[in-house]
């Protein structure tokens, strides 16, 4: 793991150098393991749906209220 790191910061350096920082080439994004993997995205996902499902009627009563006081504030400023 440190060789990977001080290789990451040597080529980091080098690029810096070229005038090229930021860049990478792709050997170098195929061995990234940051961010989030397509398992983590899609359990978010299917627990984001399950709550919209879970809360429906809560959610739709919530979006009502809120459109029909922008729709009465709405006509109380066009008139």
């Amino acid at each position: 793991m440190k060789e990977r790191i001080k290789n990451t910061i040597q080529k980091i350096r080098e690029r810096i150098r070229d005038g090229l920082s930021g860049l990478y080439g792709p050997d170098e994004l195929a061995a990234m393991e940051d961010g989030m993997g397509t398992v983590e995205v899609i359990l978010i996902i299917v627990v984001l749906i399950g709550l919209v499902l879970i809360f429906k009627k809560q959610i739709r009563a919530i979006v009502e209220s809120i459109m029909n006081k922008i729709s009465s504030d709405s006509d109380a400023v066009m008139s």
